[in-house]
């Protein structure tokens, strides 16, 4: 950015709302329960509890299909609903899992272990220890949240007698990872205390922690710099191939990786921005920008695999299983006993390949069925004798509710579970569309509309964005947003309409794709959603008047860029946990993590542009008459410990300072990043959204 020798920089005026940093500071809370007041008392009336009411039904639905993990001979699922708020850790086997009506054996109730404890717990994830061969899973590694945030504490488990271990391996609430080595030992990365941790809130060292050892005093295995992300080590247990895996997190997109063999360190050499992944006796790799690697180039987006011996050995990066072209990224991929299956995205529409390893590589498409579909695929078991071959398939459209199937390599796949339509489709048509941004780039959208749709600018309208560290969004079946949003009528019968945005800086076409949009190119991204806007109107969808948008976290920064770069685009935003303060989002949270998305604001020189993206700044840097601001919604929890509560709140509180009177805050204590810790409160969560656009847009 060019400055002129006389010009002044601007001048900061948040320095006086630092005292909202306070997250738990009475002066702070006092402020937030005063807004939540007003907007409670605005919003929270019969028509609001109806949408909240008809939300939570479709979350607490019983018939929804409960996705499961394949253990051993069982499958186990995490389920909530109306007689479980806090949910039940269960498992089933096979026969009966893909009956009617399966018989769940409930490993854990958290309702009943709330009571007992006489405090919430929230269930975060499972890890079973590998049993002997031949023998059943006996042991597991809980790791459960207290409100919602990604701190967690962790306790071992018995699945024979159905109990927590006493005495077993318990780890206090913290940012923590967990691997099994063997019943008696552990891998532990947590950030316990600030020799531990890194200025991005996560572990900093991995440590062998021995049965009835206090954590201080175990043996350190790997750490990393306190600047970097993290650092992470976990346990290998694949029969023949054990080992620990190391991974030093420099920032969100390089890194290094490294296996221990008989505490021998071996790192895997190649440029810190190629990703690798270890399966077996393979190595992925996955580059982040070309990669010439002794004379064979991997292109950005890329996948190319070898076997890792052949690497340490040669350093060759072995077979490209997949190039990326202008229309089709790489998703995802997993892998069954022979087989390795990559989901690719064209144009934001899946595809399926299978590679066969055992054939020189050779890859077929698995057929999808249908249009504007998300269909990802992974491995049921690929070390069980009969399941190594088979995958799980999900299919899943916006107006198209999820199938799940079950197949094997070779074989059509069958259905195995569906879930009913939870909101009222018929009539409606989903659409592809582009816009053209402001440098002339063609970005895609998805329109889910009225098939009757009437071009005249009256349409209710709600677009939803993110466009940020390389995540894309794709079709599928929302019943929330189908009952709170789809289902909804204006008072002359207009059906509202859904607008799905891939805008850069996602990874809908890749790493370039991203790429594009970081740091000081950060404005493409809110070029794409306002052309998206911009396009809307001039295909007469909407207008201003009846146009909202959405979006949470790197999403709520972009609506802070909307409501102060883009105000005379939109009706009404609602801005999620969002990063909004982009002068001291370094230093708050987590955020010290995602420098490489958007710059240090610590530099002088990066500072210069990443201010031109700071909502909290723009309000001053670049002022709008107050009336002409969209009617706006902030929102966050006191809980999360991820971007934080603070950004949402200096922001509320700079924009009701300058008199834009439709600012509203919301801020409950509990939910995590996630913004909700129940069905319940994700049920109000959401109504709290939606009825605050709809209302402003009509």
């Amino acid at each position: 950015m060019d400055r002129s020798a006389t010009q002044q920089p601007p001048v900061d005026h948040t320095e006086s709302l630092d005292w909202l940093e306070g997250i738990h500071d009475e002066k702070a809370l006092e402020w937030v329960r005063k807004q939540n007041a007003v907007t409670e008392g605005e919003l929270y009336d019969a028509n609001f509890e109806a949408t909240a009411q008809r939300i939570q039904q479709v979350l607490d639905a019983t018939d929804k299909i409960p996705m499961v993990t394949k253990r051993g001979e069982y499958y186990y699922n995490f389920w909530r609903d109306a007689d479980h708020r806090l949910g039940v850790w269960r498992r089933t086997d096979w026969q009966s899992y893909r009956s009617s009506n399966p018989r769940w054996q409930v490993l854990i109730d958290f309702d009943d272990y709330a009571r007992n404890q006489e405090q919430d717990w929230h269930f975060a994830g499972a890890q079973l220890l590998r049993p002997g061969a031949g023998e059943p899973y006996r042991r597991a590694l809980i790791r459960m949240s207290p409100d919602g945030g990604d701190q967690v504490m962790i306790r071992e488990f018995d699945l024979a007698s159905l109990e927590f271990v006493p005495d077993g391996f318990e780890l206090p609430v913290a940012k923590t990872s967990v691997s099994w080595v063997d019943e008696d030992t552990i891998l532990v990365a947590s950030a316990t205390n600030e020799q531990d941790t890194t200025r991005s809130t996560y572990a900093r060292c991995t440590r062998r922690l021995k049965r009835g050892q206090q954590l201080a005093a175990a043996e350190t295995i790997f750490e990393v710099d306190v600047e970097h992300v993290g650092g992470w080590a976990h346990f290998d247990s694949t029969p023949g191939f054990e080992r620990i895996v190391t991974t030093d997190a420099i920032d969100f997109y390089n890194s290094v990786t490294g296996v221990i063999w008989d505490d021998t360190h071996q790192i895997i050499k190649v440029p810190t921005d190629v990703r690798v992944l270890l399966h077996r006796q393979w190595v992925l790799f996955a580059p982040q920008t070309d990669w010439n690697q002794q004379g064979t180039v991997v292109p950005a987006g890329a996948l190319a695999i070898t076997e890792l011996s052949s690497f340490l050995d040669s350093g060759d990066p072995g077979t490209l299983v997949f190039t990326p072209d202008e229309h089709t990224s790489l998703e995802s991929f997993s892998f069954t006993a022979g087989h390795l299956l990559i989901t690719l995205l064209r144009d934001v529409a899946s595809e399926v390949q299978v590679v066969d390893l055992d054939s020189g590589f050779a890859s077929s498409t698995l057929p999808v069925q249908g249009d504007f579909l998300s269909v990802s695929v992974s491995a049921v078991d690929d070390e069980d004798e009969q399941a190594g071959e088979d995958y799980w398939m999900t299919v899943t459209g916006f107006t198209q509710p999820t199938t799940l199937l079950r197949g094997r390599v070779g074989e059509q796949a069958e259905v195995i579970k569906r879930s009913p339509e939870r909101f009222d489709s018929a009539g409606l048509s989903v659409t592809q569309h582009f816009a053209v941004s402001a440098d002339g780039t063609r970005v895609p959208y998805f329109q889910v509309a009225d098939e009757q749709l009437v071009l005249d600018g009256k349409n209710p309208v709600l677009m939803d964005g993110y466009g940020g560290f390389q995540v894309s969004l794709t079709p599928g079946y929302s019943p929330s947003l189908g009952t709170a949003w789809l289902n909804r009528r204006t008072a002359q019968g207009r059906r509202a309409v859904y607008v799905l945005t891939n805008i850069r800086g996602g990874g809908e076409y890749g790493p370039k794709w991203h790429r594009a949009a970081l740091q000081q190119n950060r404005h493409r991204a809110y070029e794409d959603f306002a052309a998206i806007a911009e396009d809307l109107v001039a295909r007469k969808v909407t207008s201003r008047s009846h146009l909202a948008a959405t979006g949470r976290s790197n999403g709520g920064l972009l609506m802070g860029n909307m409501i102060t770069g883009y105000p005379q685009l939109f009706g009404a935003i609602s801005c999620g946990v969002p990063l909004l303060d982009m002068k001291r989002y370094t230093r708050l949270s987590a955020g010290h993590s995602w420098i490489a998305e958007y710059g240090d604001p610590e530099i002088p020189e990066q500072w210069e542009y990443v201010r031109t993206f700071s909502p909290l700044h723009r309000l001053d840097d670049q002022p709008h008459p107050a009336q002409d601001y969209p009617k706006s919604l902030i929102w966050t929890t006191t809980t999360d410990d991820r971007v934080g509560p603070v950004q949402a709140r200096k922001m509320a509180a700079r924009m009701l300072e300058k008199g834009i009177s439709s600012t509203r805050y919301h801020e409950p204590e509990d939910g995590g990043h996630a913004g909700s810790t129940d069905n319940a409160s994700t049920a109000r969560m959401l109504a709290t959204s939606y009825e605050f656009l709809w209302r402003a847009i009509q």
